[in-house]
């Protein structure tokens, strides 16, 4: 399965939703897992860290959206994600439904 990690773009937040450590893991099941450039930042984890751990980087969300069997992200899809996600594509987030 084709993970995919995109930058999250909701004000404020700074997590990301696969950490480096994750990455090991999920490749040593034979996933693979792309992240968009940048998406580790806010937790100081940069592109580097992920390459070391066997992912791979995107350019853009958009190529991570049109690309990953499964988006995993911390916040909900904003509006401009929406009509990114594909028929048959699993999104795995956190909803706060409060």
């Amino acid at each position: 399965m084709l993970i995919g990690v995109p930058r999250e773009i909701k004000v404020g937040e700074a997590r990301v939703g696969i950490t480096p450590a994750a990455v090991v893991e999920y490749v040593a099941h034979d996933h693979e897992v792309l992240v968009e450039t940048g998406a580790g930042a806010g937790m100081r984890a940069d592109d580097d860290a992920y390459i070391a751990a066997g992912a791979r980087i995107a350019q853009t969300a958009e190529e991570v959206f049109a690309t990953a069997d499964m988006i995993v992200k911390v916040k909900e899809p904003q509006p401009n994600e929406w009509v990114q996600l594909r028929p048959g594509q699993i999104l795995f987030t956190y909803l706060h439904l409060a």
